[in-house]
């Protein structure tokens, strides 16, 4: 399958990318099934986190493919803003998303990692924005959140040169938490995924949604949202059980209620 979707018992997903013979680049057909794929893992409650990783180890992914008859866009598609859906293109996903980028990370495939929460990168991977180069801007989000991600003058110079990072300065400026070893890299994202999922996932879920919504609110605004998650939080069973854990001494064991 070229789009796989494995989920483990311990609630991690894993999201494999796998087109390695077209650098996991993505047509329309490909891009509907990645969709279909982040529909699972917003909806499915076994589903606590998801590694995000492409096949192989030359990309990540490489974003649209351009050997592909390139989609209409006109009117009538402009106004179906809830079709194929993805985190970085207006899915609103709160189950956290770790990327584990094995190679190239351009284009669409940028904008892909700029919707995960946490990054980790090979040591060879490579990050740009190159849609300036094709007669395009980076769309499904690379130019709006390439701008919230890094400083000004850094996002310009990817937004506007379309030339490429390596890991190390990706790692350096932040868009990356850390370069990790190719033969690694998999399973200390899978270790970090399950580090999040034994988590309470309504606490986990509501801490990411606060902290994105909480970017586009005034302060005090903010600040209410982030009150009023915390009053409903507290009336769950998941509190409950964590409450109850730290008081036995004991690994808690929450259900997401």
């Amino acid at each position: 399958m070229p789009i796989e979707l494995e989920v483990a018992a311990d609630g991690v997903a894993l999201l494999t990318l796998n087109r390695p013979e077209r650098l996991n680049a993505l047509d329309p057909e490909h891009y509907a099934l990645l969709s279909r794929a982040f529909e699972r893992v917003r909806d499915d409650p076994a589903i606590r986190a998801c590694v995000v990783t492409g096949a192989g180890e030359r990309a990540f992914c490489t974003g649209a493919d351009l050997k592909a008859p390139m989609p209409r866009l006109g009117p009538a598609e402009m106004a179906m803003t809830q079709r194929d859906l993805l985190p970085n293109r207006g899915m609103q996903l709160w189950k956290p998303l770790v990327a584990a980028v094995n190679g190239h990370c351009l284009a669409g495939g940028m904008c892909l990692l700029l919707a995960c929460d946490i990054r980790l990168a090979a040591p060879h991977a490579t990050f740009g924005l190159s849609e300036v180069r094709r007669g395009l801007i980076a769309g499904n989000g690379g130019t709006v959140r390439a701008g919230r991600d890094l400083p000004h003058a850094l996002a310009m110079e990817l937004l506007l040169t379309g030339d490429a990072w390596d890991a190390a300065r990706a790692e350096r400026w932040g868009l990356v938490n850390r370069v990790v070893p190719m033969a690694s890299l998999l399973e200390e994202a899978l270790a970090a995924a399950r580090r999040i999922a034994a988590n309470a996932p309504l606490a986990v879920q509501a801490a990411k949604e606060v902290a994105l919504r909480a970017r586009d609110l005034p302060l005090d605004d903010a600040l209410r949202l982030e009150q009023a998650m915390l009053a409903l939080l507290a009336t769950t069973e998941d509190r409950a059980e964590g409450v109850r854990a730290f008081t036995e001494k004991r690994a808690p064991a929450f259900a997401g209620r």
